[in-house]
């Protein structure tokens, strides 16, 4: 296998992990030809910290770093990362994340022998509970709400390899072929959406233009993921606004009429019950909508450029 392969890491405060996820990434069994670390503002000891490591003189992989004045969000930083690759895969990964040794090698070897597969990823597993899936790719329901397939069930039950609806981005191996054929105006991750969801919003676009992704039961991540422990309310609204609004940003752009049609009611039911509990419980998070009137504009450019590209496609 001689395939090129960059990992792309986005830190913001990410001190704590970067050094045991960068050290996971030096001892993978296939080459690692470039890492790519591209920081968010952060206000502790992160940059530090990589400047360390890439100082010793026995690390097997350059480090390239770009270090940003503000915190311009997951999708804008990963895109800029990915346009610093010239490599054949590249391999978005959260600093929390640290990957078993093989990881990137059972990805790189199937996604070589099917070049249908645009995606892959492997078993991400909690890094304080090895024995409970934290995400097994994405699965996404009829009335287009996606989900972590397998979260908080036991990892015994998905031992099994098999095609996805997408891949997680917390560790997740792209072809550059298709990130090259699926990018609207230049971005492969969408930047209206800052962060949460662009990687549903990219699985959703990557099987519009005929691409699989692939789940590698042998491949294990081990996942800190903080953000997500405790209720709702114990979140951050900053995450909760995105999360909520970005679902609908990547519903515009990737559905088609008639699947607006087909699922109408299941979808207007949902629709009632959830603006309802927003209202009652959480009425700052329907301010999102703002963010969707003022971004609608590059939204609808961004609609007509997919649809444009699918026909020419046919």
């Amino acid at each position: 296998m001689s395939a090129a392969v960059s990992v792309h890491i986005v830190t913001f405060n990410s001190g704590n992990d970067i050094e045991a996820c960068l050290e996971a990434i030096f001892g993978q069994t296939y080459p690692i030809n470039q890492i790519i670390i591209v920081d968010n503002a952060s206000a502790d000891d992160t940059i530090q910290r990589v400047e360390a490591i890439r100082a010793r003189a026995s690390i097997p992989v350059q480090i390239s770093l770009v270090t940003n004045a503000d915190n311009v969000g997951f999708a804008p930083a990963h895109n800029q990362a990915i346009r610093l690759s010239s490599a054949d895969y590249m391999l978005i990964l959260n600093p929390d994340v640290i990957l078993s040794p093989t990881y990137v090698e059972y990805l790189i070897r199937i996604m070589n022998k099917d070049q249908g597969i645009g995606s892959a990823t492997g078993m991400l597993v909690f890094q304080n509970q090895p024995g409970i899936i934290d995400s097994t790719g994405l699965v996404m329901n009829r009335i287009w709400r996606a989900f972590d397939r397998g979260a908080g069930e036991p990892a015994d039950k998905w031992k099994v390899s098999g095609d996805v609806f997408g891949v997680s981005g917390a560790a997740a191996i792209y072809s550059r072929e298709m990130i090259e054929a699926i990018s609207i105006q230049g971005e492969f991750f969408d930047e209206d959406f800052f962060a949460y969801k662009e990687d549903v919003d990219v699985a959703w676009r990557g099987r519009l233009f005929g691409y699989r992704s692939y789940y590698c039961a042998e491949a294990v991540g081990y996942h800190k993921r903080g953000w997500k422990k405790g209720s709702r309310k114990q979140q951050p609204l900053f995450i909760r606004l995105h999360s909520f609004i970005n679902r609908y940003k990547m519903m515009y752009k990737n559905l088609c009429p008639s699947a607006w049609k087909k699922q109408f009611l299941p979808l207007l039911a949902y629709e009632i019950v959830v603006h309802a509990y927003m209202l009652l419980r959480e009425p700052k998070v329907l301010g999102a909508w703002l963010d969707f009137r003022k971004k609608f504009p590059e939204l609808r450019e961004k609609r007509k450029e997919i649809i444009e590209k699918l026909n020419s496609a046919q």
